[in-house]
Formats: structure tokens, sequence, C-alpha cells
């Protein structure tokens, strides 16, 4: 077998780069000039097949199909811009309805027997305000006697709280004083505190009332509602008005004690990730 030189192997190896990038040219409209980050783009008489869209659209037109389609949620608002991440953490006694309301708003799911949080447990949940969406972080902490050397751990470096007690049960109303003032001394001085009189169902069996809890919230400056894991009463609506209490408009930083105490933009993550990649 007639063997190729090395200086003929290497013209038939550019040759043949030179004839497939001209192919990908020809089929797409790509830059050459383009960094990796570049993506071949359909050509302008390029149909697309009939169902994807709803119906057959030019390339150009499918692009803006693409866009319009990618910047509307289900629910026909414009798709948030901004990706803000929290960490929020859950305070109060044993059985008061913590995990219950955890899982909830992470799954839409109701146990009526809850085992007992060993620990504590994290679970992520998203919101959508306007342009952004507040990614949640958040860690379930067990409320036994046991476990509360561990809280601070929890705590530390969140930005949100919710203490919960039970409608039911003065002693977890009590309870939850408690870990309001644990917080405000120990916590960051910015985070936001969320009061959650948990088992709204069982009004009939109330043993802390609505206006007491309201007043002590007011005194403290607490977000306060009444919740009923069982039945979602205000569950959704609760992490609703934390996530709008947050700072997202604020610098945001991950380095130092100002990441401990502001949330993360994942947006802006991605975009400089992106800028450093198309530069190399």
């Amino acid at each position: 077998m007639e063997e190729t030189s090395p200086s003929s192997a290497g013209l038939s190896w550019r040759r043949r780069v030179r004839w497939e990038l001209e192919e990908v040219r020809q089929e797409g409209r790509v830059d050459p000039r383009a960094g990796p980050c570049a993506q071949t783009l359909p050509r302008a008489n390029a149909s697309v097949p009939s169902g994807l869209f709803g119906s057959q659209a030019s390339g150009a037109s499918s692009s803006r199909a693409m866009t319009s389609r990618g910047a509307a949620r289900p629910n026909g608002q414009s798709q948030a811009s901004k990706i803000c991440q929290f960490k929020l953490v859950l305070l109060g006694e044993s059985a008061v309805g913590k995990s219950s309301l955890v899982l909830r708003f992470v799954k839409g799911q109701f146990h009526e027997y809850q085992e007992s949080t060993i620990g504590a447990a994290f679970l992520t949940q998203s919101v959508c305000l306007d342009d952004t969406t507040v990614k949640f972080e958040i860690w379930d902490t067990a409320g036994q006697e046991r476990y509360h050397s561990l809280a601070p751990m929890y705590y530390r470096g969140a930005q949100a709280a919710i203490v919960v007690y039970d409608i039911t049960n003065q002693e977890t109303f009590a309870r939850a004083k408690t870990w309001v003032k644990e917080l405000q001394r120990q916590a960051s001085p910015s985070i936001v505190i969320a009061l959650a009189g948990n088992k709204a169902d069982l009004a009939s069996k109330r043993m802390v009332e609505y206006e007491e809890a309201q007043a002590y919230a007011d005194d403290n400056s607490l977000l306060f509602m009444e919740t009923s894991a069982k039945t979602a009463m205000n569950v959704n609506d609760l992490f609703l008005a934390i996530a709008k209490k947050l700072p997202k408009s604020e610098p945001q930083s991950t380095s130092g004690a100002a990441g401990r105490s502001r949330g993360v933009d994942l947006h802006e993550q991605s975009q400089q990730n992106k800028s450093q990649c198309c530069s190399n």
C-alpha cells in the first residue's frame, strides 16, 4: 500500500476541514468570526415542521415565534429576566407543622401523619415576581429541644425565616417568641422574619387569638399570617409575601459578609460565564 507523505496528509486534512466548514456555512448562517459559543441558525428559507409552533414558518418567523414563546409564562405574563436565590429557614416547636407547610408549598401535598424531622431537611422552590424569579433554598429544622444547638448553623446567613406556632397550643406561641428574639439577636440584621400561626383549620380548638399574634407581629415588624398546611390556606401567600420583602434590587454579592446577607443573582452569574466563554 502506498504511504501518504506527512505533507500531503496535512494538506488533505486542511482541505477536508475547509470543505466541512463551507458546508456548515451554506446550510446555516454562522458568522465565521463567532467564538465557540456560536450556534448554527436556520437558513432564512428553511421551514419548520408543522406542529412545532402550530403551523409552518420560515426560519425568520420561527425565530420570532421562539422569542415570543420563550418570553411568555403559562399564565401569560412575561418571563422573569432575573433569578435571585435566597436561603430561608423554618423554626418552631416540634409538631407545629413546619414540614407540612414546606411540603404543601414545594409539592402541593399534605400527609396527615408526618414523621418528625431529624436535624434538618432541605428543599427548593421558586416564585415569580414581575421580572424576577425568587428561588428559595428552604431549611426545615427539627423542633425537638435536643436539636436546638444546631439551629444557628441553619439560620446563619439566611435572608428569611418563618417562625411557626400551633394556634391550638399556647406554649408553641411562647416558644415562637423565643425564636424571634434569638433571630433578632443572632441572625442577619436584614433578615425577613415571618410569623405563621399554623393549623388554622382547627379554629374551633384555638388557644392563641389572631389579634394577639397580630399585635405581637406588629410590635416586632414581622410578617404575619395564619396558615393551614392541610387546606393550603395562605401557604403560598406567605412565601410570596416574603419574596416581595427580600432586597432583589440591591447589588448582589457572593463573597464575604455581603454574600451571607444578600441573595445571589443567578442570571448575572450565567451571563458572566457566557461572556468568559465567548471571549476565550
